[in-house]
């Protein structure tokens, strides 16, 4: 087996995490949140009782298998330092370190997002431990908040993960 071999591997692994990831984020704010006004009130507690905690258990793993695999793969290819650096230090330069640098910390802090912030408020507002009526509507709205910051952040964190493997954007 070489470095090759599991560079490919763990990228796959990477990408296939990644959809899964974004595409739940992008669930949750495009179609969940959206229409929960729509739901009669006798139909929601199958989507804050079923669909929604497993909706987050994928989301949240997604978001580990992401990183864990991204850094890996960083790793694999030798540009982890000089990514995390933004192309700054190391032998590594160039526009599409940077980029890659860029992305990485996106999703650094989406990671941080969905583990820290979004996850143990979804908990509170679900019911899936005690708190409140108070407390689960201010995590309610802290936890889409969050999400709806790290939708905007997906944006750019894509693209940079794009753009830095494809060299031709950068003469």
């Amino acid at each position: 087996m070489t470095v090759e071999f599991w560079a490919f591997l763990f990228r796959w692994l990477h990408v296939l995490s990644g959809v899964m990831w974004i595409g739940l984020l992008w669930y949750f704010n495009f179609v969940q949140i959206p229409n929960m006004g729509k739901i009669p009130d006798e139909q929601k507690p199958a989507i804050s009782k079923v669909i929604a905690p497993a909706a987050l258990f994928w989301f949240r793993w997604g978001a580990m298998a992401t990183i864990i695999t991204g850094l890996i793969l960083a790793a694999l290819n030798d540009y982890l330092w000089n990514a995390l650096a933004l192309g700054l230090a190391g032998s590594m330069k160039g526009a599409h370190i940077t980029a890659i640098g860029f992305g990485m910390w996106l999703g650094a802090i989406m990671w941080f997002n969905v583990w820290f912030i979004i996850w143990p408020n979804q908990k509170r507002a679900l019911g899936l431990v005690e708190a409140d009526a108070d407390t689960k509507k201010k995590s309610a709205r802290i936890a889409m908040l969050t999400s709806r910051l790290n939708t905007m952040l997906s944006i750019p964190m894509l693209f940079a993960m794009v753009s830095a493997q494809n060299p031709v954007a950068y003469g």
